[in-house]
Order: structure tokens, then C-alpha cells, then sequence
């Protein structure tokens, strides 16, 4: 069929709608079908006249594709009325009814094209020029190829995806306008796509939009909807596809409410055999996902029946350094408070994969999961003497000095647990933990500060750390500090039995008093913090009665 020029299609279109309408009262075969056909017909041509009057639809590309699908259409029913006024039905009765009930479908599809193209601003966009912003243009084309997914053949809007990634992975600002042109529900009803390349680029395309703070709300907004489709790729996916479903769900799984949604629908089981045969990159992405899940209490059940801590081992074992930072990090979720899936992590060679894990991280930062769960693990005294036994007093002290706020955090926490006993503490005296310690009482955050004083009310209880606690010449100073009840969301116990340790020596009071001690332990007293009322007492039988009018 020639397609004739532009100007003409809006013409020849309501020309052969109006043959057809004229036509179809004179068919006697299938009146009921070709009465349907006739009703589509009368609501195709009113789309016609409405987008013909668009300044731009006579050279809009996609006005002019679908103008090229209406004929095409056109011309088939043409061909299909002149068969059925044949009484005979030369093709058959079966075929013609089948043939008819194609056009009808065609016809259903024209017309849900023609709603998107009207609905759309596409019509209303210009030419862009030169001139024009960049982010003008940019708006432009996401609102051309949102309405090209929505319209045409499947090719076309694989065309458009493809298209589509490319601008998104150009810059985040790019995602932000698409977003807001109203991408992502466009992007989520693909996931529902029969094709199976239209549906990968479409999940690509949203775990895009995922990664973008200023759009992630549009995600969460979709709700169960998009959680199932998700789901269904993690169960049936290729190994793209999933890894990409995998990077959408992480932020999604931070929500409670998502959480108990993936748990409930199998999500945590079709993660974990991600991970145990998944490629590299989803076997992370996926850990990364339970990692999210374990942190809710309620969805632990499911790892255990999933025997959950086993895959992860095994992912650490084997995994890609992210794999198996997330799978540690899993881990640390899961085991706390939960002494029974500790002891099942050391059963299953988890120290050694923790020691080989730690001696081969890529970086400081990567240490911080694998500090983390050498706390919790050593919060039990038989696992302690096994790590202190695997070497990890040693690896821990220089975790003490490192650049990263949250390793060292973490390793002042694990000292608290691994100073479970004299001879350990003196041997991390020894080795020189006091003084990182004490200069973390200095710390950025209140977390650094409260877990150094904690570790070092541990260590200051066998005697010979306290001669070394009193050689270090901020020490007490710095201890005092941390009795200032303005300084919230510390404890202040900590710091209290860390002066308490060392309120025998006559120098260490005079350091405290000097220090202020005395008011700030009043106002300890009056909020009933332990221990402040006996170090007050024990000030106050030194005679230095000059602290307690220092303002």
C-alpha cells in the first residue's frame, strides 16, 4: 500500500472510515461483531479530527505512525467487509470470524493509542532549538518517549526504552525531569509486558530511578504493584533482569511495611538462591536486600527456615567483595540477640571466613560490617576465647586509628565485648589499645566518644591499664567531659565507672575536680545515673571542696 503524503492521511483516513460505516449496514455475516466494529470505527474518526487539530500532528513523528497504523487497519477491514457481504464466505467461516476478531483487537489498540497520543504534550512540543534550555529539551524528549512506550508495536517501544536508558544514564537531572513527566508508572505497567526484552529494560530503567534520592518516593508510591512484578522477575528472570529487580528492591526494602510484603510472598527465599547461584553482581545486590530484611525482627523466622545463615556463609566464602560485605552485614542483623545463630556461624567455619574476609577487605571502609560482627559474636565468652585464639585482638587495634568513623566505633565496641577477662585485658593494654581509646573520647560523634568510654571502663578494671590510663595526659580531662548532661544521647555510666577506676590515685582527683567533675556529677546524681552518687562521695572525702563552686 502506498502511504500518501502527511497532509493527506487525516483526509484518507475519514474517507475510508466513512466507506466503511457505510459499508458495514449491508454486511449480513457477524452483525453483532461488525456492530462492535462500527461503534470502534465512530471513535477512531472522532480521534482523528482531535488530533488533526495539533499545529504539529501532520509532522509529529508520532502522529504520523499512527496515522500509518490506522490505515493499515483501515485497509484491512475494507478487504475483510467486502469478504463478509459474500454470503458464501469464501475463507471460511471459522477463518473470516477469526479475521474479524483481529481487526476488532486492532481496532482496541488504535484506539488506546490515540487516547495516550491526545492525552500526551507531545503534540504541543515544537521543534526544540538551539536556543533552547537544556533542561527544556530534556523535558521534551522524556515526554516523547514516554508517550512512544505507550503506543505502537513492540519493536517501537523497545526502540523507545532503549532510547530511554540512555538519557536517564546520561545524569541524574535527567532522571529527576523524566520522573517528573510521569515515567515511572509508564515504566512500572511494562513490567507486565509479554515481551520479555521490553520487560528487562524496563526494570533496568526503574532500578535507575531507584538509585536517584530526589525521585525515590515515585517508586515506594507504586506500592504492591510494583513489589509483585519484582518478585515474579527474582522467581523467573534472566540473571540481568533479576540483578536489576534486586537493585530496585534495596531501597524499597528499608520499609517495614515492604519488608513484611517480600517475606510473605517468597521474596526471601528466591533471594537467597540468588545468592547461591545468581552472577556476581546479583548474588550482591541480592545480599544486599536481606541485609535490609534481616533488620526487622519479625522477618528472622523466614531466614531460618530458608536456612538462611548457611547461603551466606557459603556467599562469603565465595562472593565478590560486596557479596560478601552484604552478607556479613546480613549477618550482623541476624545474629543479634541471638546467641543460638552464633554459635551455628562458628559451627560452620564462620571465624575463618570473618579472618579471611578481613585480611583481604579492599577497603577500610568494607571493614566495618566484619567489626561489627566480631562484637556481636564475641558478646558470647566461649566465641570470644576463639576469636582472641583466630588472631582478632591483633587485627582489632589498628581498626582503632583508622580514618573511618564507623570502623572505629565498631572496634571500640568489639574491645567492650572481647575484654571479657583479666588476662585479655591486660594484654590489650599491652599491646596499646588505651591510647586510641582515649583519643576516641575526643571523637566526632557521640556514638565514638560513649563506645570508647565503655571499652575503657573494661580495660581500666585490671589494675595495670589504669597506671597507663593515668599516663595519658588528656585522659581524665576528657572523661570529665563526657559527665556533661548537655552532651544527650550517652550514657553516662560509662564514663562515671571509667573515673571511678582510677579515683584512688590523689592526681586523678585533682585532675577531675580541675576539670569541673564535681557540678557535672551533681546533676548526674539528681538524674540517677548509676554510679555518679558514690563518685561524687568519693570527691567529696578527697576535701576538694573548691570543685563543687567552679560555675
Amino acid at each position: 500500500m502506498t502511504i500518501p503524503p502527511e497532509n493527506d492521511q487525516f483526509a484518507l483516513s475519514n474517507d475510508r472510515i466513512s466507506s466503511l460505516l457505510d459499508d458495514i449496514p449491508l454486511i449480513n455475516n457477524f452483525k453483532g461483531k461488525w456492530s462492535s466494529i462500527r461503534a470502534k470505527l465512530s471513535d477512531l474518526r472522532t480521534q482523528l479530527i482531535d488530533v488533526s487539530e495539533f499545529p504539529n500532528s501532520s509532522s509529529n513523528p508520532l502522529s504520523v505512525d499512527f496515522l500509518h497504523s490506522v490505515l493499515e487497519v483501515l485497509s484491512e477491514a475494507a478487504s475483510l467487509s467486502e469478504k463478509c457481504r459474500n454470503p458464501e464466505l469464501s475463507d471460511g467461516k471459522l477463518k473470516t470470524q477469526s479475521d474479524i476478531d483481529s481487526v476488532l483487537a486492532k481496532l482496541d489498540s488504535l484506539l488506546k493509542d490515540g487516547e495516550v497520543l491526545i492525552r500526551s504534550e507531545i503534540l504541543h512540543d515544537g521543534a526544540v532549538s538551539s536556543s533552547s534550555s537544556r533542561r527544556e529539551a530534556v523535558r521534551a524528549e522524556s515526554r516523547n518517549l514516554i508517550t512512544r512506550l505507550q503506543i505502537g508495536s513492540i519493536e517501537s517501544r523497545v526502540l523507545a526504552i532503549e532510547s530511554l536508558l540512555k538519557l536517564l544514564n546520561e545524569d541524574d537531572k535527567n532522571v529527576t525531569i523524566a520522573a517528573a513527566q510521569g515515567i515511572v508508572p509508564v515504566l512500572v505497567r511494562l513490567l507486565d509486558s509479554s515481551s520479555l526484552e521490553l520487560k528487562e529494560r524496563a526494570v533496568a530503567a526503574i532500578s535507575i530511578v531507584s538509585s536517584v534520592d530526589g525521585v525515590r518516593h515515585l517508586m515506594i508510591a507504586e506500592g504492591l504493584q510494583l513489589l509483585n512484578h519484582l518478585l515474579r522477575i527474582l522467581d523467573s528472570g534472566s540473571g540481568f533482569a533479576k540483578e536489576k529487580a534486586c537493585l530496585t528492591l534495596q531501597p524499597l526494602s528499608i520499609s517495614k511495611e515492604n519488608a513484611r510484603s517480600i517475606g510473605s510472598r517468597g521474596g526471601i527465599s528466591s533471594l537467597l538462591e540468588i545468592c547461591e547461584a545468581g552472577t556476581p553482581g546479583s548474588q550482591a545486590s541480592a545480599a544486599a536486600v536481606l541485609r535490609n530484611l534481616a533488620s526487622f525482627g519479625e522477618i528472622k523466622e523466614n531466614f531460618i527456615e530458608e536456612n538462611g545463615v548457611i547461603v551466606l556463609l557459603g556467599l562469603l566464602a565465595s562472593g565478590t567483595p560486596l557479596a560478601q560485605e552484604n552478607a556479613i552485614g546480613c549477618l550482623c542483623n541476624l545474629v543479634a540477640e541471638d546467641d543460638n545463630l552464633k554459635l551455628l556461624i562458628v559451627r560452620e567455619g564462620g571465624i575463618e571466613l570473618l579472618r579471611s574476609f578481613w585480611d583481604s577487605a579492599p577497603s577500610v571502609h568494607s571493614l566495618e560490617v566484619a567489626v561489627e560482627l566480631l562484637g556481636l559474636l564475641a558478646s558470647s565468652a566461649p566465641i570470644a576465647e576463639a576469636l582472641i585464639s583466630n588472631g582478632f585482638v591483633d587485627r582489632l587495634l589498628p581498626a582503632l586509628s583508622c580514618g573511618v568513623l564507623g570502623v572505629r566505633t565498631a572496634a571500640a565496641r568489639a574491645v567492650y565485648e572481647l575484654g571479657f577477662c583479666t588476662k585479655t585485658r591486660k594484654d590489650m593494654g599491652e599491646a596499646g589499645f588505651i591510647t586510641p581509646l582515649v583519643n576516641m573520647l575526643d571523637g566526632k560523634s557521640v556514638e565514638e566518644k560513649e563506645a570508647a568510654a565503655k571499652a575503657l571502663s573494661s580495660l581500666l578494671q585490671y589494675t595495670g591499664n589504669r597506671k597507663i590510663f593515668q599516663k595519658e595526659e588528656k585522659g581524665i580531662v576528657s572523661a570529665v567531659q563526657l559527665l556533661d548532661p548537655s552532651i544527650s544521647n550517652l550514657d553516662k555510666k560509662y564514663p562515671v565507672s571509667l573515673l571511678a577506676s582510677v579515683m584512688i590515685s590523689s592526681k586523678c582527683r585533682k585532675q577531675m575536680a580541675a576539670a569541673g567533675a564535681g557540678l557535672y556529677l551533681q546533676k548526674l546524681v539528681e538524674m540517677n545515673v548509676d554510679g555518679s552518687k558514690k563518685l561524687l562521695e568519693c570527691l567529696g572525702r578527697g576535701k576538694i571542696w573548691g570543685v563543687f563552686a567552679r560555675s
